[in-house]
Parts: C-alpha cells; structure tokens; sequence
C-alpha cells in the first residue's frame, strides 16, 4: 500500500478543507484540523468576483443586527438571503447555541432581517465541518436572493499533466463534481489554456456550449468564464471554482458560490488579498507554526512528530500508528530550517498537554548544512536547535553527527 490511511488524511489536509477525521483502524479515529494558507469568507471571495466584472448576486456585509436590518432594507429585493460568514460547509443545516436552526435564511420580508441576525452574531454556529463546540459567527452577509432555473459547474485550476492551468466543466452543477467524476464522467468536460495566449474566444464558447447555455446566455457565459480567468491570474490563483455557475429566469449567468484557493508563494505580490485573510477561526497552534514557517496539524494522539519534509512526517505518523501508538501531529520542519525555527518547533510541541513524548526523525539530506564547527554537518542545525530549548533537567543538550562520529572513533 503506497500509503496508509493516516498519511492520505494528513496530505488531504495539507490542501483543503477545513477539519477531517482519519481512521487509524476499525476502532481508533483522530481529528485532523488543517493548515489553511489563506482564509477568505464567502463574501471576500464575492467582492473579489465583482472587482474582476464577474456577475455576482447584490450584497451587503453586517457585524451587528441593526446594520444587517438597514442592509436588508437597502437591497430592496423581492427576496433577501441571509449568510452566517464562518470558513465552514454544511451552513445551511447547521445549529446554532442561541436555539435559531440553519445558518442561511430566506425571507421576503426584509424586517425579519434584523431578528435572525441577532440569533446569528456573537452566537456559535455548528456544522458537519466544525469543531463540536461550533464556530463564533461574528459577520453575516445580506445578499439579493435570486432564483436559479439551471445549476452549472465550472472551474479553473492548476494541473501538473498540462503544465499549466485548465478549465474544467459540468452541466450538472450544485452538487459533488467527484461525484458526477464517477457515475457520468461522460459530462466532465476540460479545456487545457495555453498560458500564454490565456483562453481563446473559441475555448470559452465551447465549454459555454458543453455547459448547456444557449442563445444569448452562451455567450453571456463565455463572458463570464473569460473574466473568471483574468481573475485566476490577477490574484495568482491556483483554483478558481464556482458551483453553482447559474441561469436566473431573467437570463442571466450568475456566479452563485465559489471558492478560490492562493499561491501562498505569491504572497509579496498580493499583499491586499492576504491582508484579508481570516485567521480566526484557524488553530492557535497552527496559526503560531505559520509565523514560523512551519508545517503543523494537529492530530489527537500523544507522541509528537518532530520531522523534516511533508513525505517522512507522513510516513512517521504510519510508523507510529504501525507500532499501535498515536501521532499527536504532523510538524514538518521543511528543507531550509534555522535553529530558532527549530526552537520555536519544539516550543510548540511541549506546549501541547496530550504530548508525553516526541519523536526526533530528521533526513539531513534536505536540511541547510552549518557552515561553523559546530555545524559541520546537516543535522547540527537541529540539534543545536533542539539544545536551545532545555524545559527540565530531563533533556540534556542533544550531540551533533560530527560529534557522535568522533566519540565512536575514539
């Protein structure tokens, strides 16, 4: 098996969404909490859509039920949604502490407005994707609801066997998109983009045509898909998705939800799209890895992974579950590791209160050799590292390889 269980969840974690369970065996099961490298509400990802002309539903934004209410009123719509902002699926059947159940309401009657969202902010919303205790809801979105007559699903994301980004697209939208992979792949239609003509009228056309807009709305479509991808690039994208891409009964192609992931490396390029980065929600352990550089999810076991490289953290979390024990993380130091990086990585690990033991497992061929004496080699970095931090008499400042070899020598 080319890798357990627990290394798929944690490599499935380091890309997405936002809590998972990985079982271990038939009787153990760990939360993973995931690293998110940028956190955009719902209504982020709207404004960004609208900066870049792409249609989206009427908004507003409030962070208490008086504005929400004079939002409502504002819209002057024929029917108003109102969205509970957490960076979690599953909003609409989730419950929240204050009684009020579903964290998307309907209502024609924008009075209504200002009641649900004094149920909503400052209470804890609970999904299928949070945590048991719920996530604090501190704003709500106050949108134009508008009626959908078809669903679409259409995407833009980096793909490694075209060396480039691809259009990806379904007219069977509103629903799983791996799900309709698998029982009609016959409707997954693709369109590789040559990155350096961008897409060709022709391409967004036809992915229109295989979505099924026709008349006028293919190419109010193609339109749309056009400018979706002068997005991708505008941000440094590495996915743009939106599902459901819509038709309204007034003909209109609309974006109704989408989800776009960043290029963490385009960072000192997009300085205001990370500025709106909402760590709030984000684990304080992992949210301190971050400013580290450091690599961390936490898992519910209670040895710790003290690891270099995304592959050995894995494959260590398989060890240590092989031998019947639990990892209590998954901590990847990475390749170009300092000593105070290092520092601050066991720092974290003692921290925790589950941990009582830590496992070292350091490949030094990935780590930044020592150019001093007392760096003559690869590992001198994490031992000198792992020295500097002394929580008790216990742990006794750990040798170097050139050290070690010397004393087997002599």
């Amino acid at each position: 098996m080319a890798a357990s269980m627990a290394s798929q969840a944690v490599a499935r974690g380091l890309h997405g969404a936002s809590a998972k369970y990985l079982f271990l065996d038939k009787f153990k099961c760990a939360r993973v909490s995931s690293r998110r490298w940028l956190n955009l509400q719902e209504y982020q990802s709207k404004k960004l859509m609208q900066e870049s002309g792409v249609t989206v539903q009427r908004f507003y934004v409030a962070d208490n039920p008086p504005d929400a209410l004079q939002a409502a009123k504002r819209l002057k719509a024929k029917e108003i949604v109102l969205k509970a902002q957490i960076l979690a699926g599953g909003r609409g059947k989730g419950v929240f502490n204050s009684g009020l159940k579903g964290g998307v309401h309907l209502t024609k009657d924008p009075s209504v407005v200002g009641e649900l969202a004094s149920k909503m902010l400052g209470y804890s919303l609970t999904t299928k994707q949070t945590p048991k205790e719920g996530v604090e809801v501190k704003t709500v979105m106050v949108a134009e609801a508008l009626d959908i007559t078809r669903e679409t699903y259409f995407a833009i994301l980096m793909d490694r066997a075209c060396n480039g980004p691809v259009m990806v697209g379904s007219p069977q939208g509103g629903m799983d998109i791996e799900e309709v992979a698998d029982k009609s792949p016959e409707l997954i239609f693709k369109e590789v983009i040559d990155i350096f003509e961008g897409v060709r009228d022709d391409q967004a056309l036809r992915m229109a045509s295989n979505l099924g807009f026709k008349g006028p709305l293919e190419r109010q479509a193609a339109d749309q898909i056009m400018r979706l991808y002068d997005l991708f690039l505008k941000v440094d994208a590495t996915q743009v998705e939106v599902n459901p891409l819509g038709e309204t009964p007034e003909g209109q192609v609309v974006c109704f939800d989408a989800k776009i992931s960043f290029d963490d490396n385009a960072e000192f390029r997009q300085n205001a799209v990370f500025a709106m980065g909402d760590m709030s929600e984000s684990d304080p352990t992992e949210t301190e890895a971050a400013k580290w550089d450091l690599k961390y999810i936490g898992l519910d076991g209670n040895i710790a992974c003290f690891v270099n490289g995304a592959g050995l953290a894995m494959a260590t979390c398989d060890i240590i579950d092989l031998h019947g024990g639990k990892p209590a993380n998954f901590l990847d130091l990475g390749g170009g590791v300092k000593e105070k990086q290092v520092y601050e990585a066991f720092k974290l690990l003692t921290a925790d209160p589950k941990v009582e033991a830590i496992l070292v497992n350091i490949f030094g061929g990935i780590v930044n050799c020592g150019a001093s004496p007392s760096q003559l080699d690869c590992a001198g970095i994490i031992a000198n590292g792992i020295s500097l931090y002394t929580p008790g008499p216990q742990l006794a400042p750990l040798p170097t390889i050139s050290e070690l070899a010397l004393a087997q020598s002599v």
